[in-house]
């Protein structure tokens, strides 16, 4: 992955021009490297040949559902997939989060809240980095996922072994959402894939052990009816 995010290159797969041309002069202001596909077939061309950091992909394509192409692309790549659509349906979100995306955005939506998921994105460590990770400091919380050692404000917190396991799935995809079944899949198993409501209970007490504020939560953001994510606090 480009180094410091400032001249990664992004690859927009879309059929709209103008919300190719809005991207493309909103990510170059930023200055980010933007290519281009208006098509499936020429998006998952480009994204084998140019080696993309990341890759903003919309649903509803002209030749190939947006789906069938992130499918595509689990084959053989890792590079981080965001999904742009209208689709707004929970359903579909899960689906495609769980098929392998990292990040769903709803159009219409706001440029800096855009921006903001972008370079959450781009700090994702890929597959082969993940070995080295395992040590956050924001100065208020340490997480040590090797030592199995969490702190908030120098004074370790117990988490049992669910709820561990829990927090690690999430810390170890930084502003990445990981879906309800997801979670209950890996942890419970695939017969408590239904199980939300384990979920929310230890949810919640990771957030109370973390000193969370209920209302707006610093580090665990839940996604309505998909799912939650981990929010790096080092900063952009």
């Amino acid at each position: 992955m480009t180094e410091g995010n400032a001249s990664a290159r992004l690859l927009i797969i879309d059929d709209e021009e103008q919300i190719r041309r809005f991207l493309r002069i909103s990510l170059r202001s930023q200055g980010y490297q933007v290519i281009e596909a208006e098509t499936a077939g020429k998006g998952l061309e480009l994204a084998a040949t140019q080696t993309p950091d990341l890759i903003v992909l919309d649903l509803g394509l002209p030749d190939a559902d947006g789906q069938s192409v992130l499918n595509e692309l689990r084959h053989w790549s890792t590079v981080p997939v965001m999904i742009l659509s209208v689709r707004s349906s929970e359903s579909e979100k899960v689906a495609v989060l769980d098929a392998g995306a990292n990040d769903y955005v709803t159009k219409p939506f706001g440029i800096q809240e855009f921006l903001a998921r972008v370079r959450a994105l781009l700090r994702l460590p890929r597959a082969t980095e993940r070995q080295d990770a395992g040590i956050y400091d924001d100065g208020y919380l340490h997480i040590d996922l090797i030592k199995r050692i969490v702190s908030v404000m120098g004074e370790e917190v117990h988490l049992t072994r669910k709820e561990f396991a829990i927090f690690k799935m999430l810390v170890s995809n930084p502003g990445q959402v990981i879906t309800q079944t997801q979670l209950l899949r890996e942890i419970w198993g695939p017969t408590h894939a239904g199980d939300t409501h384990y979920l929310r209970n230890f949810i919640g007490r990771i957030r109370q052990k973390l000193r969370e504020d209920t209302d707006e939560p610093r580090y665990l953001r839940t996604e309505p009816g998909v799912g939650y994510r981990f929010l790096d606090g080092r900063g952009d």
